[in-house]
């Protein structure tokens, strides 16, 4: 829908959402040289310390015109935009090394910027760093929703942000769009808010004249035809427009509505008010595993599946036998998330292997029932169990 087919009726789940998973970007905290703008994190904090519960703990009553207390978890980019300026690095790096560096420098600046800002208003603050690999097991994710449940029954606000100064390109989300939309979905959020430094989806460049904001997303055929920008306009971050709507479409999926819009708008947005672009949620919220191993696991090997075992895991949703492995490729250990692909190559699902690369060519093509005579009753079960694996094409 265009700007002017919105609603304010619409707007009413987001107002009276209690738990919200606020992202912002590291073009809305930072200057152009790289550094942290003391200014616009204060400024930011000014409007989510409104919506908190009252100060000292839950069961305040916050929020402007007496609006309902709510639990904000902040999703935060910026330490490697901070990080450069202190480093004299003109520019956001390529190298992953230097980017590790900056982020290990701007961490420490960014969290402390937080928490000065947020004890203005009695707040605490608590840091959380995540990366892929800490999320796409079932014990990690288990403990982080265990520590930011904690933390937001304490009275603090979580920071969060992903790992930079340990991840490697194998293991990291690449950006802190998709890692909002997953943390919205294990902490079981009402409202993922994802600002920026444009106040919505457009249906072309903002910057043309007789461009629209799109104020409704009901499903992705709303988007056939929209030409959506890649990148942002300051250059200090990885996200654009398109990891944007992407992690929009992952949370609507799960269950969870978006509102997209600027970080100047952010209280309008928690409010209800019509700014920005609302996605609708188009899904029902799905075993926390699932979504993680769909969107947050890096696949350490693959296993090709014959044509049979193709229909069986994507059309029946059966777990992966020996029998209908076909080839195995990649260097994995038990537990790791694994792609299974057809004869062609495509890959068709994702799931966590029960076995190490090394132990599988010996258990391809081959029946449960013979290998438990031959190997001993541990072989005497899937390759993948069908919980643990999420079909990527229907």
């Amino acid at each position: 829908m265009s700007e002017q087919d919105g609603s304010a009726a619409v707007r009413d789940e987001v107002a009276a959402a209690r738990r919200i998973v606020v992202k912002v970007g590291s073009s809305s905290l930072t200057t152009a040289a790289g550094g942290l703008d003391a200014d616009r994190v204060d400024a930011l904090v000014d409007v989510l310390a409104k919506f908190v519960d009252g100060p000292g703990g839950p069961g305040g009553s916050g929020g402007p015109g007496g609006a309902e207390g709510k639990e904000i978890v902040l999703v935060s980019s910026g330490a490697i935009a901070a990080g450069l300026a202190p480093l004299g690095l003109e520019r956001r790096p390529r190298d992953l090394a230097r980017q590790q560096a900056a982020a290990s420098v701007g961490q420490g600046l960014l969290v402390a910027r937080y928490t000065a800002s947020f004890a203005r208003y009695g707040r605490r603050v608590g840091q959380v760093l995540l990366t892929t690999d800490d999320t796409s097991r079932r014990a990690h994710y288990r403990n982080a929703t265990r520590t930011l449940d904690q933390l937001l029954a304490m009275g603090a606000v979580p920071i969060v942000n992903e790992n930079d100064t340990v991840a490697t390109d194998e293991i990291r989300f690449g950006d802190n769009d998709r890692l909002a939309a997953l943390v919205a979905h294990l902490v079981r959020a009402d409202l993922l808010v994802l600002l920026s430094d444009v106040d919505g989806l457009y249906d072309g460049d903002p910057r043309t004249p007789g461009t629209s904001r799109i104020a409704e997303v009901t499903g992705p055929k709303d988007l056939d035809g929209v030409s959506i920008g890649s990148a942002g306009r300051s250059g200090v971050g990885t996200g654009g427009m398109v990891t944007k709507v992407e992690a929009a479409r992952i949370a609507a999926a799960a269950g969870v509505p978006v509102v997209l819009t600027s970080a100047s708008r952010a209280g309008d947005a928690l409010l209800g008010r019509p700014t920005g672009t609302f996605f609708h949620r188009t899904g029902r919220r799905s075993a926390d595993r699932l979504l993680w191993l769909a969107h947050a696991s890096a696949p350490r090997g693959a296993l090709t599946l014959d044509d049979g075992a193709v229909r069986a895991v994507v059309e029946r949703r059966t777990s992966l036998l020996p029998a209908g492995i076909a080839a195995v490729e990649g260097e994995f250990t038990a537990g790791d998330p694994v792609e299974l692909r057809d004869t062609e190559g495509r890959a068709v699902a994702r799931g966590l292997v029960n076995f190490d690369a090394k132990e599988i060519p010996r258990l391809i093509g081959r029946s449960t029932r013979e290998l438990a005579r031959e190997l001993g009753p541990a072989y005497e079960r899937e390759v993948v169990h069908r919980d643990d694996l999420v079909v990527l094409h229907p």
